[in-house]
């Protein structure tokens, strides 16, 4: 009997999660794709506008698995308790604790998701679908300097119109600098590749330019050897943003970066975003199974849902505000990621007392 029921409990829940999730992020989808079409030229046409927001699928399903975690629970969760049958549960010798553990544990799958999706798929994927469409955009043209990523190194203020992972560049323009910043010399590469071996960069149909006097002289190359300290993994961390960093590379720049002293609250801020995210995501179902068993006991689903979505916007609102606010007054973001998420537990203690 306890395990047919735990198994039922699950079951609900779990079903709940994986329907409301499928909701949000198929409208999110259409959402991005209606907006993408503003984008569309004549290399980037709509087939790539749905490749680009099929490449991006795996980081908007971890966006959205919290609030989905909240609104299934309430949902599913919700349609026992209208049906009496958390009285019943109840009456079957079910504590409240119990019955929390029971739902924490379908939970536990979609928090186990979204970890394998942060730390391995989506900084890949993302690299992949933003430098694909760029280069899409402007393809191996030098004078599409208005987008794409520009880096400094040494005297060198380097662009890249796309910066594909495993180390593949397209459309890199340098421009070396003298000590009065006046150019020197600027070359263009349609391509370059990065030797992992040798550990250096391979440019592919290189022009080069260099100013001397009232002089220009051009030279071309075929292939051309770049020394740079700018690895693909450097790359990567410069050209994506801190929250769609994987922990691992987060924690890695923030060693790099306080080696030398350089300020590096932006990227702790997303680590430990990253490290108690399944911490955030179990406050909210806390919180859900708290209000299905106190002021939400006999409300309809649809404001059950309404509820659900106010909530997990609001949660998302305040973790934002705090989060810059770390930065700007030097709090320690560990801070600013933890409020929310006790103030969630604490909310969810206070119900749950209040319910028996």
């Amino acid at each position: 009997m306890s395990k047919t029921l735990s198994r039922y409990i699950g079951i609900n829940v779990m079903s709940a999660i994986a329907v409301s999730l499928t909701a949000i992020v198929g409208l999110d989808l259409v959402a991005g794709i209606i907006d993408q079409t503003g984008d569309i030229k004549r290399n980037y046409q709509i087939l790539d506008v749905l490749i680009y927001t099929a490449t991006k699928l795996p980081s908007t399903i971890y966006e959205y698995i919290p609030l989905a975690s909240l609104i299934g629970c309430l949902v599913g969760l919700g349609m026992l308790a209208t049906n009496s049958e958390v009285v019943v549960i109840r009456a079957a010798g079910f504590s409240l604790m119990r019955i929390v553990f029971l739902v924490f544990k379908p939970v536990f799958l979609f928090i186990l998701v979204a970890a394998l999706i942060g730390e391995y798929f989506s900084p890949y994927l993302d690299q992949l679908a933003d430098s694909k469409r760029e280069y899409l955009r402007k393809g191996e043209s030098a004078l599409e300097s208005t987008s794409g990523f520009w880096a400094k190194e040494g005297d060198e203020f380097i662009h890249f119109n796309a910066v594909f992972p495993g180390g593949v560049l397209f459309g890199v323009t340098r421009y070396r600098l003298n000590e009065q910043r006046e150019l020197k010399e600027t070359s263009f590469s349609s391509r370059a590749t990065f030797n992992k071996t040798e550990g250096f960069w391979v440019e592919e149909n290189v022009s080069s330019t260099i100013f001397l006097d009232q002089q220009t002289y051009t030279r071309k190359w075929v292939t051309r050897k770049w020394q740079t300290e700018l690895t693909p993994e450097v790359l990567s961390l410069n050209i994506l943003p801190s929250d769609s960093l994987s922990a691992g590379s987060l924690s890695n720049h923030i060693g790099y970066l306080e080696e030398r002293k350089a300020d590096s609250a932006k990227y702790r801020l997303a680590f430990w975003s990253k490290v108690l995210r399944p911490l955030a995501i179990f406050s909210l179902v806390f919180v859900g199974i708290a209000f299905v068993f106190g002021p939400l006991r006999q409300a309809t689903a649809g404001f059950r849902v309404f509820v659900g979505v106010l909530f997990g916007i609001s949660f998302k609102l305040l973790s934002d505000i705090l989060g810059p606010l770390s930065i700007v007054f030097e709090i320690p973001p560990i801070l600013a990621i933890l409020v929310p998420i006790l103030m969630c537990f604490a909310l969810g203690i206070v119900l749950l007392r209040r319910a028996g």
